[in-house]
């Protein structure tokens, strides 16, 4: 969403882009003057991020499970605010897939959505051991997926759910 203050994607991570990865889309844009960040793919304009908080603007969900996100919701400066845990439990889970179909490149919102399920699924009230095993093998595949388009995007935090798939399997549904 390429949120002033909260965006990753800065000039430190776009010259780090030009040390360690071959993505000259993304790389610095000197001239003589100024030093320009061209777009990400995966960056929306204004008018789609308006689009996507009209979409949570309108939501309806049940009481008690996230029916505050709508007031959440900043129009003018296209923000979330106050968000909980739980809130982003839901927009994890359920929202991304829903909320950036249409808005994203395909190859994008597949990967979103992989990870968005791979947490629906990892959270769900039962559990399959062979379908645990499934989630074990294609979330390795998933977060090489979502590396390739976000660049810098590795770190242990994000290592995380491939060890979650595991642990599920040994402890069982929470």
């Amino acid at each position: 969403m390429d949120v002033k203050g909260k965006t990753k994607d800065n000039i430190k991570a776009r010259l780090d882009v030009a040390l360690f990865c071959n993505r000259q889309n993304m790389e610095l844009v000197c001239d003589e003057s100024r030093v320009a960040k061209p777009r990400a793919s995966f960056v929306l304009e204004k008018n789609t991020k308006l689009l996507v908080y009209k979409l949570f603007k309108s939501l309806c969900f049940p009481d008690g499970h996230a029916s505050n996100i709508l007031r959440l919701v900043n129009m003018k400066e296209c923000k979330l605010y106050g968000m909980k845990s739980h809130h982003y439990h839901v927009f994890m889970q359920t929202l991304i897939p829903l909320a950036f179909r249409n808005l994203l490149p395909k190859e994008i919102w597949d990967a979103l959505t992989e990870i968005s399920h791979f947490f629906r699924d990892i959270c769900s009230i039962k559990l399959n051991v062979d379908h645990i095993e499934r989630l074990e093998t294609n979330i390795v595949k998933t977060l090489c997926k979502l590396e390739m388009i976000f660049a810098l995007f590795f770190d242990s935090m994000k290592h995380l759910p491939i060890h979650l798939s595991f642990e599920a399997k040994v402890g069982g549904p929470v």
